[in-house]
């Protein structure tokens, strides 16, 4: 096969490949996701703000 003397290297040959299909196929997948929800978001803008506050109190 290939020229590939053994199992073990045409093995790990196509293990590569198809792991680099299934990062490609992954990243299409989530391309446009965000990291963080809505609710997430407002959460951490609040958290912030409560530092911003206890900061410029101190």
């Amino acid at each position: 096969m290939l020229g590939l003397s053994g199992w073990a290297v045409p093995l790990g040959f196509i293990l590569m490949l198809a792991s680099a299909v299934l990062c490609i196929v992954y990243g299409i997948m989530n391309w446009n996701k965000g990291y963080m929800t809505d609710e997430e978001f407002l959460q951490e803008q609040e958290w912030a703000e409560e530092e911003r506050k206890v900061e410029e109190t101190l």
